[in-house]
């Protein structure tokens, strides 16, 4: 928790030093285009269409595509109350045991969402890297080896002590080998389905780009000076790096790091805080209401 709050104690400590440039941020907020603001808004609903067709691409079984739309808007209202997406997971849980969904390959079908989306994102990172000429040069920002050579490391030894864990501990080991032989032929029958197969991998992949727009349209609509690629990588980059802090939808890590790579990226510190403000607020603030709204009415009707 303290490591989740610190980059937001640090953008608070440099509002505070620095509060000609924050009044600036807030002056252009003041002024944004609202034809951007729309684009973003329009951007935010895609979002979540896109995450709906997640979720169905990565469960084998059929789901009822506006219920679907609707647990997700909720579990984006849950996610703010618990770290690293649990929020949203467990009310995504919650709903597909309410359509018959057994709980192991409910349970999978969580893992292999969770596992498939920061996976797809590395190639739409490396096409960035590569294909745009107007990013190239900046390739310094993304992780280098000193970063990303303890994080595998600290993946691996996770992954080491939960395989010591079942091995040793016999209670686990059973529910443990339930739920892996589940994944594995949930896995293999998706895999033999087109549509599945679509929605999961093209889903996950377009998922940051469609963030990375909403950002850009934000930015855009307060006169921010980088452009649509520069932004979506900036998402990409920031995403990556502070996405594995655990703190509620994301918020704090994954902020400080996109309004500093912005700023790396040469947009004003003062309209990078106020895009990423705005652009968070757009996205989750706002919904916050309706979507808990949506949540309270899937509890009544018990389709949670």
């Amino acid at each position: 928790m303290v490591l989740a709050l610190l980059p937001l104690l640090i953008i608070g400590i440099w509002a505070a030093l620095d509060r000609s440039t924050w009044r600036d941020g807030a002056a252009r907020l003041a002024d944004a285009d609202p034809r951007w603001l729309l684009m973003g808004v329009l951007f935010t609903l895609l979002g979540w269409v896109v995450a709906a067709c997640i979720r169905q691409g990565a469960l084998p079984e059929r789901l009822p595509p506006g219920l679907l739309l609707a647990s997700q808007l909720a579990a984006g209202a849950a996610n703010l109350v618990l770290p690293s997406s649990i929020g949203a997971h467990a009310v995504t849980l919650r709903f597909l045991q309410g359509r018959g969904i057994p709980l192991a390959r409910a349970t999978a079908s969580l893992a292999l969402y969770a596992l498939v989306r920061p996976v797809a994102r590395i190639p739409v990172l490396i096409f960035f890297l590569v294909a745009l000429e107007d990013i190239r040069e900046l390739g310094g920002l993304a992780p280098d080896r000193r970063t990303l050579l303890p994080a595998a490391g600290g993946v691996a030894l996770g992954l080491t002590a939960l395989c010591l864990l079942v091995t040793l501990v016999r209670p686990l080991r059973r529910p443990a080998l339930g739920f892996l032989g589940t994944a594995l032929t949930d896995v293999r029958i998706l895999h033999t389905r087109p549509s599945r197969v679509l929605a999961l991998w093209g889903g996950s992949a377009l998922a940051p780009v469609l963030q990375g727009s909403t950002v850009a349209a934000v930015g855009f609509s307060l006169g921010l000076p980088l452009s649509w690629a520069q932004v979506v990588f900036a998402l990409l980059v920031a995403s990556t790096v502070a996405g594995a802090v655990p703190a509620p939808g994301g918020i704090g890590p994954v902020d400080a790091a996109l309004v500093l790579t912005l700023a790396a990226l040469g947009a004003p510190m003062g309209l990078s805080t106020a895009t990423v403000i705005t652009y968070r607020a757009l996205t989750i603030w706002i919904p916050l209401l309706p979507g808990t709204l949506i949540l309270s009415a899937l509890v009544h009707r018990k389709v949670l």
